[in-house]
């Protein structure tokens, strides 16, 4: 049942909330995570209420509870989801209620300097309300026992509800699943724009991806959709290099195996988040080629290449945040292409959880043994 806009109360709601940054692991033990019952404010001007269908955990969600990118707590997690608009806010009249949208992590307020880049550069006040832990505006409408609960990425979406900026969510049709869209919107949208958005193969050019977790795959499949020469697969991990291979990767190598062989390609993703697999991404970079990272390793970490490659070589390192997409315009592409069979998102979906399950979710994460998995509600 939906509510109308102009009756719409504050409620409550069950989520996953984050107490303390940095416990030890296994999390499954030591619960970092607690599922909660907190309330929910209802939408503001240019907001809109949102019932969670499903939602993907990523590595930016582990990175929060690992330390390695310190958020404010307790914060609300989850960035990676797709509902349905329950109430809408003063001021958006183009969600009906009902209609499915794609959450996205990074709201753009289309007037900023970096929203005039096309994708390339992040939304400067988007960026500043996400280290805050807070709505586009700076607004908040988490509490729990009357204390203030952050938001994730301006999303939240580990939760039965959230309320969250037009400009957060980008509208899907029906015919797109509620767990496809959910990975559309981060592991698709960032590891499928690594590839279009910023690596711009040509056609019969190979394609490397190093690191092979959701956003990884999501690059190999959108390097396999758009008919990129060889596509190539570097991870430690063995079932990883057999899943690429499903997904339609010509070659795979573990990280040792490519630097034996001094394997390169003319486009290589980084997607790993660690100084060590950009260095190895950019040594494998071929003369003439884009190194893309992707990946977001620790604030601290460091990495040493040899400049003269560069300049002898005629080859380009590209910084790509989301994708460097515009999600309005590139997730309705994506969900085109899975539409039409090219690109079969629902193969990253390594498992479906509940939402009690997510400290050992974090855990799967951390022991590499997961692509994707899904939380539905």
């Amino acid at each position: 049942m939906y509510f109308n806009a102009h009756r719409v109360e504050g409620m409550k709601i069950r989520g996953a909330v984050l107490e303390e940054i940095g416990r030890s692991r296994p999390f499954a033990e030591s619960r970092p995570i607690s599922i909660s019952e907190l309330e929910l404010a209802p939408p503001g001007e240019g907001e809109l209420l949102v019932r969670i269908e499903a939602a993907g955990l990523c590595h930016s969600d582990l990175s929060v509870v690992d330390g390695n990118r310190v958020r404010p707590v307790p914060m609300l997690l989850g960035h990676e989801a797709a509902g349905r608009v329950e109430a809408v806010g003063d001021g958006v009249d183009d969600l009906p209620v009902g209609t499915r949208v794609v959450m996205t992590f990074l709201p753009r307020c289309g007037e900023c300097s970096g929203c005039l880049t096309d994708g390339q550069m992040p939304c400067i006040p988007g960026s500043a309300a996400n280290n805050a832990g807070t709505l586009l505006d700076g607004s908040n409408r988490l509490s729990r026992d009357g204390s203030e609960v952050k938001h994730h990425l301006g999303v939240s979406g580990f939760a039965s509800y959230a309320v969250v900026s037009r400009k957060s969510v980008v509208a899907v049709d029906d015919d797109i699943p509620a767990d496809i869209a959910a990975v559309l919107g981060c592991a698709v949208l960032t590891g499928g724009g690594a590839v279009l958005n910023a690596g711009r193969p040509k056609p019969g050019q190979s394609v490397m991806v190093i690191g092979l977790g959701g956003v990884g795959m999501a690059s190999i499949l959108t390097a396999v959709s758009v008919g990129a020469g060889q596509v190539i697969g570097v991870d430690g991990v063995p079932d990883k290099l057999a899943t690429a291979r499903e997904l339609g990767a010509t070659q795979t190598y573990s990280p040792a195996e490519r630097e034996e062989q001094n394997i390169k390609a003319d486009v290589v993703i980084e997607a790993a988040g660690n100084a060590r697999a950009f260095e190895a991404a950019v040594a494998a970079t071929a003369p003439g080629g884009t190194t893309v990272t992707v990946g977001l390793p620790a604030p601290d970490a460091r990495s040493s290449i040899s400049p003269l490659g560069l300049v002898a070589e005629a080859r380009t390192i590209v910084g790509s945040y989301l994708g460097s997409a515009v999600p309005a315009r590139d997730i309705p592409k994506y969900a085109q292409m899975w539409r039409e069979g090219r690109l079969p998102v629902e193969k990253l979906i390594s498992s479906r959880i509940s939402l009690d399950d997510i400290n050992r979710g974090m855990d799967e994460l951390a022991d590499g043994n997961a692509i994707r998995q899904v939380i539905t509600f």
